[in-house]
């Protein structure tokens, strides 16, 4: 506790409160709320000299539950610490404040928040001290509990609600509005999602559909949220109209986790068209994918990305007099079409060839080897060298720690001053907790520089693994060859326009290749 300027110790304004469940007994002359409050004045009496002084505001709650903080003299409170008009909140019983742990843990922070400490009286609970905030810290895990606990049979709830068809909440679809917790439909919208329907089964594109919906000035559904706030709806892209079109919502029914049930709304789209617009989003996998799931199939998904601007590029098929042709098209040109990249599809098996060629030629190529293994060597002696400063400092600092730490703990056994007492004690569990962190990641360090020592790598053990790359690549599945290219390489960065590949390794400081290819005309592309 601090002093004063006298060496006196501060005032600690001490508020009282109670509380009683029921209203039973309080019109008696000496009732509940009384009893607590004389025994919480006796026990602000024998802290005189800490500097404990009572004032004169009362804040009983007769006849209110401790399962809510919505009391009025609990309010009133809580208003005089917001105004630092409080140090102290003295009760007679934990129970008093609250019986909910997770409102319990919320005034807590409140209390914290302002640098209020917070006594039980009849439980020795006092915030100022360190086995006060120790009881608190178990207390605040068991709110910790019971939050994830609500968290839980809130989840199980709105599933309940779901499989009833209800409207548990989120942005509602194009087509409806929410009108006292549920869905309604809106007419103009309802409209507007029929006509999507109706140019999905004449175009069996989402992009041509997105196009013409862009075209027509028409936008996402717009709504306002549950704090009032006015979401704006975007343009229309091909992963929109999939979602839209995939919606049950549509046809009056509710999906959960899998599952569809029926739904309290009315539909906008009849099942039969709902059903063919199905059918042709099977045809078309069907279609494009057969001989990319049968043969070779895309050995790079996910890992080739557009140079020109950066985006993920993603596999296209597309089929002429018979005959499939597989592609690596860039995500940014797919949806919002040319002008927003100009990278063109580009045919899947001639890069993959390139790509494999050259793996196959590193065997024999001493200067690929020596760069792979320098990068992956240096790399490892950098991370050795950040850690062994990391570790000096380190020892240093939990030197001076241990130091000061045994420093404290004598002045504490020393010192009889409650309130230095109280701060010196502080400061010696920061100290501590420190240094156990420090020992922590020491142990770390010193697992970290065994793992860099066994990783060092000669160029000739390098070449050997290059060199015995065809004859694996060839006895390989086609599911084997990608699980081997994502584990060789970090990425995979394509130039259209300038028709270069660039290859990245992991493990090594950004091994780049940059390896001209040929492409051919693309047949038969859509």
């Amino acid at each position: 506790m601090k002093a004063n300027g006298n060496g006196k110790p501060a005032v600690l304004r001490c508020a009282i409160y109670t509380r009683k469940s029921t209203e039973e007994g309080l019109e008696q002359e000496f009732n509940s709320l009384d009893a607590q409050r004389e025994s919480a004045e006796s026990y602000i009496r024998s802290q005189t000299h800490e500097g404990w002084t009572l004032l004169p505001d009362r804040y009983d709650d007769g006849g209110f539950s401790g399962g809510t903080i919505a009391r009025p003299a609990l309010t009133r409170l809580l208003d005089d610490i917001q105004r630092n008009h409080v140090d102290v909140v003295v009760v007679y019983k934990v129970d008093r404040l609250s019986r909910s742990l997770l409102d319990f843990a919320k005034l807590m922070e409140t209390f914290d928040k302002h640098g209020v400490s917070f006594v039980s009286v009849t439980q020795q609970f006092n915030t100022a001290s360190s086995m006060g905030r120790l009881i608190l810290n178990v207390l605040l895990s068991f709110a910790q509990f019971e939050r994830e606990m609500i968290a839980e049979r809130t989840k199980d709830k709105m599933g309940a609600a779901r499989r009833k068809g209800k409207w548990v909440g989120g942005r509602p679809a194009l087509g409806y509005d929410v009108v006292d917790g549920r869905l309604a439909v809106n007419a103009d919208e309802a409209e507007q999602v029929r006509a999507l329907f109706r140019l999905y089964l004449q175009a069996r594109s989402f992009r041509r559909v997105a196009g013409i919906l862009n075209a027509r000035g028409w936008r996402l559904k717009s709504w306002r949220n549950k704090d009032g706030k006015w979401v704006q709806g975007g343009e229309w892209d091909a992963s929109a109209v999939h979602r839209h079109v995939t919606n049950v919502v549509y046809i009056g029914k509710v999906d959960y986790e899998g599952a569809i049930y029926d739904g309290e709304h009315q539909p906008v789209i009849d099942p039969a068209t709902f059903d063919q617009a199905a059918r042709i989003r099977a045809d078309g996998r069907i279609d494009r994918g057969a001989e990319a799931r049968n043969t070779t199939g895309y050995l790079l998904r996910g890992l080739i990305r557009c140079m020109v601007c950066n985006s993920i590029m993603t596999t296209a098929t597309s089929g002429s007099h018979g005959r499939i042709y597989r592609y690596y098209s860039c995500t940014k040109a797919t949806k919002r079409g040319k002008s927003a990249c100009s990278v063109r599809s580009v045919p899947g098996p001639e890069i993959e060839n390139v790509l494999v060629d050259q793996l196959a030629k590193m065997g024999w190529r001493p200067s690929i080897a020596d760069r792979v293994a320098h990068a992956l060597n240096e790399k490892r002696r950098a991370q050795a060298t950040a850690l062994a400063s990391e570790q000096r400092k380190l020892m240093s600092d939990l030197d001076r720690a241990r130091v000061e730490g045994k420093n404290l703990l004598d002045l504490v056994t020393a010192n009889e001053d409650v309130a230095q007492r109280k701060v010196v004690t502080d400061r010696l569990v920061e100290i501590e907790t420190r240094s156990a962190q420090m020992e922590n990641r020491l142990s770390e360090i010193a697992a970290g520089w065994t793992t860099n020592e066994r990783l060092l790598v000669g160029a000739e053990q390098v070449a050997k693994v290059l060199g015995s790359f065809i004859a694996v690549w060839t006895v390989l599945s086609t599911k084997e060859r990608a699980q081997l290219l994502h584990l060789l390489f970090a990425g995979i960065r394509l130039d259209g326009e300038n028709e270069k590949l660039e290859m990245i390794f992991h493990d090594a400081a950004k091994l780049a290749l940059a390896i001209p290819w040929e492409q051919e005309p693309a047949q038969g592309a859509a």
